[in-house]
């Protein structure tokens, strides 16, 4: 195998060596219980502390508002069953079709025990449909839950025009930033969402670790019961190194969030324009005026997207077809299907996602040998005619 390319960071990114030594003093010296009443718990929660600091700084919020969980997932479903559960039955969830697994299971789940779920449609670059929302809006309490960013596709929601259109209307609203945050600015005294997920090995922590921010004043009930942990809305010892790493690694985007986006988009750019110059048939997938600066989805018509990346991660090159939780599963991706994509496109998609460690040297890597791999493809596939 040549070297590693690794072009597939929304499923996850290495921890950065910031991060890992921040991390390092609390895996050996100060492995104190953060809860404890002696000094020694005492002194590593005051770093517990910190890393809520500086997690509340990215996303311009107070540090009361962030709690930490162990994950994305854990935070998407915390607020959704946290809201839900307060709302009652009568309550609508209304949410959108592209969303992460993480989102719809939780959102699916209550539709079973009664709740209303309106899930919207998307158009054919994936951004949610407005006039559905304003519509579902109307009819009693409700919440919404909407990704700030697709994990799939890079497509940006506007956030602060669903945010405000739901508190118009007196609603909830939660969003699944896990692959907006660090990649983009975001901040919540701007946009008025009421809750918003966060993960920490999307942005170059480890895994294992999370953030849900709760806009003070905004009802949820408490799901993971115990301790007193998290001011008793999150029972359970404090993940401490991860804490930790994950302040490290809010500390280093809110750095070089910007900069990082300039030099990133011009590397992903010249990825999608090179493809499609090499690659006949294929198309890109996302709203090219509102996308993340990290992410290319690009399909290949006629050729199945597992056969690609099989054939590319012989060559040490890795990318992914769609979601990493719905690895495994023979259905082609529901983000790319709800946004209409062709039959002969649907399952040939790849996502490309870049990090800050991405090199012009790993797109020259993707540029010679993908299209090479699409056309030894299809000249194997019975879909080619001419």
């Amino acid at each position: 195998m040549s070297r590693l390319v690794y072009l597939d960071n929304n499923a996850t990114t290495c921890v950065a060596p910031e991060v890992r030594d921040a991390m390092l003093p609390f895996l050996t010296d100060l492995w104190g219980n953060p809860s404890s009443m002696h000094a020694f718990g005492g002194r590593v929660m005051r770093h517990v502390e910190e890393a809520r600091e500086k997690v509340a700084a990215l996303i311009h919020a107070d540090p009361s508002e962030i709690i930490f969980t162990s994950c994305g997932t854990e935070s998407n479903n915390a607020a959704i069953y946290g809201v839900a559960e307060i709302l009652g039955p009568q309550a609508r969830l209304i949410t959108s079709r592209v969303e992460h697994p993480a989102v719809l299971g939780p959102c699916r789940h209550f539709r079973e025990h009664g709740h209303t779920l309106i899930e919207l449609p998307v158009d054919g670059v994936g951004q949610v449909d407005l006039a559905a929302l304003r519509e579902a809006l109307f009819g009693g309490q409700c919440l919404v839950s909407l990704m700030w960013a697709n994990n799939e596709t890079g497509t940006i929601f506007p956030i602060d025009e669903i945010a405000a259109l739901v508190k118009s209307v007196g609603g909830v609203i939660h969003t699944d930033a896990v692959q907006a945050v660090g990649k983009v600015p975001l901040d919540v005294r701007r946009t008025p969402v009421d809750l918003l997920s966060l993960s920490g090995h999307k942005l170059h922590a480890p895994k294992g670790i999370g953030a849900l921010y709760v806009r003070r004043g905004t009802r949820l009930k408490t799901y993971m019961i115990g301790g007193h942990q998290e001011h008793g809305r999150r029972g359970g010892t404090e993940n401490v190194p991860a804490i930790v790493g994950l302040g490290q690694a809010a500390e280093l985007a809110a750095a070089s969030l910007a900069g990082e986006a300039a030099r990133v988009a011009p590397l992903r750019d010249r990825l999608e324009s090179g493809l499609l110059a090499t690659c006949p048939d294929a198309r890109v997938n996302g709203d090219p005026r509102h996308r993340l600066p990290n992410t290319l989805n690009i399909s290949f018509e006629f050729i199945e997207g597992e056969a690609i990346l099989y054939h590319l991660s012989d060559l040490g090159i890795c990318a992914s077809s769609g979601s990493a939780c719905s690895s495994g599963s023979l259905e082609p991706s529901h983000v790319i299907r709800a946004m209409g994509v062709p039959f002969t496109a649907v399952h040939g998609s790849i996502r490309f996602s870049l990090s800050r460690y991405t090199t012009a040297a790993d797109i020259d890597t993707v540029l010679e040998h993908v299209p090479r791999v699409v056309a030894k493809l299809r000249a194997l596939s019975p879909f080619v005619t001419t």
